[in-house]
C-alpha cells in the first residue's frame, strides 16, 4: 500500500485518471473475406503462412501461422488443430484463440485445453513414441475463425515439410506463404505442383542465407468431381527434400534414389544374420524342394506361421530394423524387421532377395520417379528368381499371416518400389494387376414361379484385386459378420438371405481368389402384368450411370483398376410361361473399356443372359470425361434391359 499511495496521489493531483484495458482490436472479419472465396466453400484459409529453417543437415525448424474462418458446420472440422512430435520432432508450443463473425476475440487457448496423446499407444500391436497435441477451438455458432501458430524442432532431416495449403474439398484460400531458408552450401530441392500461372519461387538472400518464397491468394474452393484423382493431386503444392541429410549420426543424401537406397541399406546392414538354429531349421524345410518358387514359398509359408505383426516408430527405430536374430527369439516384428528376416531366411535356403521400400495403401498415390526423396511407409521384399526355364520375380509381403503367396494387390501392387541393394537403390516396379487377374465371374440361377415370385442361386468367383476386399472380410469378420455385411449392400428391393457362404480359393497364375455363394429368396420379383411378365436378369451387377458434366470440367478423368466382370444369368421359367421378346444383343468398345450382353433362348425352355464388362485402368485427360459418361450411359442402359415373359393358352 505504501508505494500505490503516492502514485495514487499524483494521479489525483494531476488530474489524470487511470488507463483502463482497451479491447484487443477486431481480427479477420468475415465481411472482409472477398464473395468469390464464399461461394461453394465451407471453410476460408485467411493466412497459412510456414516457415523452415533449414540449420543444418542434421537439424531444421519449421514454424506455421494458420488462420481459418469456419462459415458452416460442415467446414467445423477446421476448428480444431491436431500436431504430431516424437523423439526427433519435438513441440515447441502450440498457440491458438477464436473469433467471432466480427473479428472480436471470443477465447484464448488455454494449456490445460490441449489434450496430448500417443498414437496407437492402446493397440497391443503398437510400439510408438509419436504423440498429438490436440486444440478443439470448434464453436456452436457459425461462422468464426480460428488463429493457430506452433512450431517444431526437427532432428529427423529426411523428410522437409510439403506445403499444400488446399488439401480439402470446399476450402477457399485467401493468402499463403511459405519460406525457407537454407544454408549456403545447401542448396534446397523442391518441386512444385499445381501452381497457378504465374505462380513461381522467389528466391533472395538474407546475409549469409539462401531464402526461397512462394506466395499463393485468392484460390477458390475446390469442389471433388467424379472419376477423379484425389484433391491432394490437383490442389497447389510445392514438395520440398533435402539434399544432405542426417538422422541420429547417420548421414546421407537424398539427391538421387540410389544414394537415398544407399542410405537406407547401409544403415541396415549387418542386421540380417539368423541364429544357427534358425538356420538349421530353414535347412532342413527346404533340402527336397524341386526348385527355387517351391524353396521361397515354403519360408513364406514358415514366416506366417511363427511370426506376427507389430509396428515400430521409435526414433531411429522408423527406418533402422530389428536385427533377425531378434524376431527368430521373439517372433514378432514390424514390416521392415520381418522383412528383414525374411530375406536373412531366404538367404538361408540359398535365394537371394532384396528388401524394397514402397509407398503402401489401397488408395495410395505412386511415388514420383521424377523426385528422389522418402516417399514410403512400408518395406516388403523382392525375390528376383534366376533359376529355372524363364526368370522371374516373386513379392513377399511379410507382416501379413494370411495373404497369398507372391501377391501383392491393391495394397502394395501397380507402383515402384525402391530395391535396396549394396551399390544402392533401385526404382522398380511391384506386379501389375490388369484385367485378366482382376476378374469377377458370377453364375445365377433363377427359378420364377407362376405368382412373380422366384428363388435364386448365386456363385461369384473373385480373383486378384476383385477379392482384396472380401478376403480382408473373410479373414476380420465371423460368418455372421460377413453374411451382415453382404446382406446390407444386396441391391435388391425384397429379398432373404437363405444360403451364405465365403471361401478362399486359388486362381491360375497363384491369384488369389474368394468364391461367394448364395441363396436367395425373392417375392415378387416378376409380378405378372396381365398375360406377361417383364423379368431383368441383371440381379447384382448394374453399373450407374454417372452425373453429366455441370460446368466446366476441371480434373483429369482417373480409372483406377483395370477389371473383367463376366455374368452368366439363366432364368428357369414356370411350365406357363415361355419367352416371347428378348432383348437386341449389345456390344461397344471405347476407350474407357468394352462390353456386350446378349440373350439366347436354350433349348430345355430356359432363358441365358450373358454379360462381359471390362474396365481399363488409366489417366485420360479432362475433355474425356464427356465420352467416359456416355460410356456408362449406355451400359446403364443395357444393364436395365428386360425379358418378356408370355402365359401360354392351357
Amino acid at each position: 500500500m505504501k508505494t500505490l499511495l503516492p502514485l495514487l496521489a499524483l494521479l489525483s493531483l494531476s488530474g489524470a485518471a487511470p488507463r483502463r484495458a482497451t479491447a484487443p482490436e477486431p481480427k479477420y472479419p468475415v465481411s472482409a473475406i472477398p464473395a468469390s472465396l464464399r461461394e461453394g466453400a465451407h471453410a476460408v484459409v485467411r493466412a497459412h503462412d510456414e516457415a523452415v529453417v533449414v540449420k543444418s543437415a542434421s537439424r531444421l525448424v519449421h514454424t506455421v501461422h494458420r488462420v481459418i474462418t469456419v462459415l458452416d458446420n460442415a467446414g467445423d472440422d477446421f476448428g480444431g488443430l491436431g500436431v504430431g512430435y516424437d523423439a526427433l520432432n519435438s513441440l515447441s508450443y502450440l498457440r491458438g484463440a477464436v473469433y467471432d463473425a466480427n473479428g472480436r476475440l471470443l477465447h484464448q487457448l488455454r494449456p490445460a485445453e490441449i489434450r496430448d496423446q500417443g498414437v496407437g499407444s492402446q493397440g497391443s500391436n503398437f510400439m510408438s513414441d509419436v504423440r498429438v497435441r490436440y486444440a478443439d477451438l470448434r464453436q456452436p455458432q457459425t461462422p468464426y475463425t480460428v488463429e493457430m501458430d506452433y512450431e517444431i524442432v526437427s532432428d529427423n532431416t529426411l523428410f522437409y515439410p510439403d506445403w499444400q495449403p488446399q488439401k480439402s474439398e470446399g476450402l477457399a484460400v485467401e493468402s499463403a506463404r511459405l519460406r525457407v531458408t537454407m544454408p549456403p552450401t545447401m542448396p534446397l530441392r523442391y518441386q512444385e505442383r499445381q501452381l497457378p500461372a504465374g505462380v513461381k519461387v522467389q528466391r533472395s538472400v538474407a546475409g549469409t542465407q539462401e531464402v526461397y518464397q512462394w506466395e499463393l491468394s485468392n484460390l477458390p474452393a475446390l469442389e471433388e468431381e467424379e472419376a477423379a484423382p484425389p484433391l491432394e493431386e490437383l490442389a497447389p503444392a510445392v514438395v520440398l527434400a533435402p539434399g544432405a541429410f542426417e538422422v541420429q549420426g547417420y548421414r546421407g543424401t537424398a539427391d538421387s534414389w540410389q544414394s537415398l537406397g544407399k542410405w537406407n541399406y547401409e544403415l541396415n546392414a549387418g542386421r540380417d544374420v539368423l541364429p544357427p538354429a534358425t538356420q538349421a531349421k530353414v535347412a532342413a524345410l527346404v533340402k527336397d524342394a524341386p526348385d527355387e518358387r517351391s524353396r521361397v514359398q515354403r519360408v513364406y509359408e514358415l514366416l506366417q506361421s511363427s511370426t506376427r505383426y507389430i509396428s515400430v516408430q521409435l526414433g531411429l527405430g522408423g527406418w533402422q530394423t530389428f536385427p533377425a536374430t531378434a524376431v527368430a527369439g521373439s517372433g514378432y516384428g514390424d514390416c521392415k524387421a520381418l522383412s528383414n528376416y525374411t530375406k536373412a531366411m531366404l538367404a538361408a535356403a540359398g535365394v537371394p532377395a532384396y528388401v524394397a521400400l514402397v509407398g503402401a495403401g489401397d488408395e495410395e498415390a505412386d511415388v514420383r520417379p521424377d523426385f528422389p526423396s522418402a516417399q514410403f511407409n512400408h518395406v516388403i521384399v523382392c525375390v528376383p528368381l534366376t533359376k529355372g526355364a524363364r526368370p522371374d520375380t516373386l513379392w513377399l509381403e511379410c507382416t501379413s499371416q494370411t495373404e497369398a503367396f507372391g501377391y501383392m494387390g491393391s495394397f502394395t501392387g501397380n507402383r515402384h518400389a525402391l530395391l535396396l541393394t549394396p551399390t544402392g537403390g533401385q526404382l522398380v516396379a511391384t506386379p501389375r494387376y490388369g484385367a485378366q487377374e482382376n476378374r469377377l465371374e458370377r453364375r445365377i440361377d433363377v427359378f420364377l414361379d407362376a405368382l412373380g415370385g422366384a428363388t435364386a442361386t448365386a456363385r461369384t468367383l473373385r480373383t486378384g484385386q476383385e477379392q482384396d476386399h472380401y478376403a480382408q472380410l473373410l479373414h476380420a469378420l465371423s460368418p455372421a459378420e460377413q453374411k451382415k455385411y453382404v446382406t446390407e449392400r444386396l441391391k435388391l428391393p425384397t429379398f432373404t438371405l437363405t444360403k451364405f457362404n465365403l471361401a478362399a480359393t486359388t486362381a491360375g497364375a497363384h491369384l488369389p481368389a474368394v468364391v461367394e455363394t448364395l441363396g436367395l429368396s425373392l417375392p415378387g420379383f416378376a409380378p405378372p402384368a396381365g398375360k406377361r411378365v417383364f423379368v431383368n436378369p441383371n440381379l447384382l451387377s448394374r453399373l450407374p450411370a454417372l452425373p453429366a458434366l455441370a460446368g466446366e470440367r476441371q480434373a483429369d478423368v482417373l480409372l483406377p483398376r483395370a477389371s473383367l466382370h463376366a455374368d452368366t444369368v439363366r432364368l428357369h421359367l414356370p411350365a406357363s410361361f415361355k419367352a416371347e421378346t428378348l432383348p437386341t444383343a449389345v456390344q461397344f468398345s471405347s476407350a474407357y473399356g468394352n462390353y456386350s450382353s446378349e440373350f439366347r433362348s436354350l433349348p430345355d425352355g430356359t432363358v441365358q443372359y450373358i454379360r462381359r464388362v471390362e474396365l481399363k485402368r488409366g489417366r485420360l485427360p479432362r475433355t474425356a470425361y464427356a465420352g467416359y459418361v456416355d460410356f456408362r450411359r449406355k451400359i446403364s442402359i443395357a444393364d436395365k434391359a428386360q425379358v418378356v415373359l408370355v402365359k401360354t393358352e392351357s
